[in-house]
């Protein structure tokens, strides 16, 4: 059997020729972005064409980021993009570790016969459905496997500012701001070695949490004072929007980033469900404090998944439909919430 080691075979890979093609999951977040945009920048230092392929609009807050601008959107690009996925010789299919999470991308994805390689960092890959690997469950983002890879590789010297700059949003978006998932101080020395590429770190920062709009902070305060729900007896705090709340405060991709992590900062608080009306179903963003696993939650009863405190999932009940089994479900995890 051929070794599927993604290190033992990217020379190879590369040799076979191009194009080649990094696609990321539906609604793409920072780590999402960070990680295909330092991929694509070091493969065209190898002299790879390469291309980067997304479901959807990322929020607006990443625009700035080097690249970011040649990034087929599928939902608005289909065609193009439909293009790349059929013409391409090998798919990177970066955080995210199962197909279906590509969303849009799915039919496609499953369509072509061309191999797909696994960069990620969730836990429970669907290995089958990839034929090479690079993934590791207790790093912090993508984006630091992407630079690991990297050094794998034995290619530390092409690391440049455009990468750096890459690699240091999605660490940082993915730790929440170094808030989680940062107790590898491998990270910090990856963030320190960014630092010493030339990156602005504070600048950085400033362009991913200081660019909000009114609107968006208005609906951040409406969030919490009129539509967050409070359950001590779970230690659980629950916010809803619905589809008139996001309508009222004009609302654009990356608007309800982060509005999940607030009720955290409560102190006996240890779970958090955002619950979202879109268009066509209901999204739900989870994250938790200490040992409890939303992983296990979201898989269980909605259809996602993540890490032990983030995750997502999903419900095609309308919204109070959703808060009441959500509500239902709560009492199974009462234990382990109340720690």
């Amino acid at each position: 059997m051929k070794d599927k080691s993604l290190v033992k075979q990217f020379d190879d890979i590369l040799a076979n020729g191009g194009p080649f093609l990094i696609t990321a999951h539906s609604n793409p977040d920072g780590d999402a972005i960070g990680s295909s945009l330092a991929l694509m920048h070091y493969m065209r230092q190898k002299g790879s064409e390469v291309y980067v392929v997304v479901p959807n609009m990322y929020p607006e807050f990443l625009s700035w980021c080097p690249g970011a601008d040649e990034i087929i959107i599928f939902d608005r690009q289909a065609a193009l993009a439909k293009e790349k996925i059929a013409g391409a010789k090998l798919i990177f299919c970066l955080d995210y570790n199962a197909i279906n999470r590509s969303g849009v991308l799915q039919e496609d994805l499953q369509k072509t016969n061309v191999p797909r390689a696994l960069i990620d960092h969730h836990p429970a890959p669907e290995t089958e459905q990839f034929n090479y690997f690079y993934f590791d469950t207790n790093k912090s983002s993508t984006a630091e496997l992407i630079f690991n890879l990297i050094n794998d590789l034995g290619d530390k010297q092409l690391i440049n500012k455009e990468i750096a700059e890459s690699v240091f949003v999605g660490i940082m978006t993915d730790t929440g701001s170094f808030s989680h998932a940062i107790n590898d101080a491998n990270t910090f020395r990856t963030v320190a070695e960014l630092i010493d590429v030339g990156i602005d770190a504070e600048w950085i920062h400033r362009q991913v949490y200081d660019t909000f709009s009114e609107n968006r902070l208005r609906l951040l305060g409406h969030a919490i004072t009129n539509r967050m729900i409070v359950l001590e007896e779970y230690n659980t705090a629950i916010i809803h929007l619905s589809k008139e709340d996001i309508t009222e405060y004009r609302f654009q991709i990356g608007d309800t980033e982060g509005i999940v992590n607030y009720p955290l900062s409560m102190k006996k608080i240890n779970l958090s469900v955002l619950v979202t009306e879109k268009k066509d179903l209901v999204r739900l963003s989870f994250r938790s404090k200490g040992d409890f696993s939303v992983n296990d939650l979201a898989r269980k009863h909605f259809d996602g998944g993540g890490h032990n405190n983030a995750a997502g999932g999903n419900s095609n009940q309308s919204l109070k439909e959703t808060i009441t089994r959500l509500l239902g479900v709560l009492p199974e995890f009462k234990e382990t919430l109340n720690y």
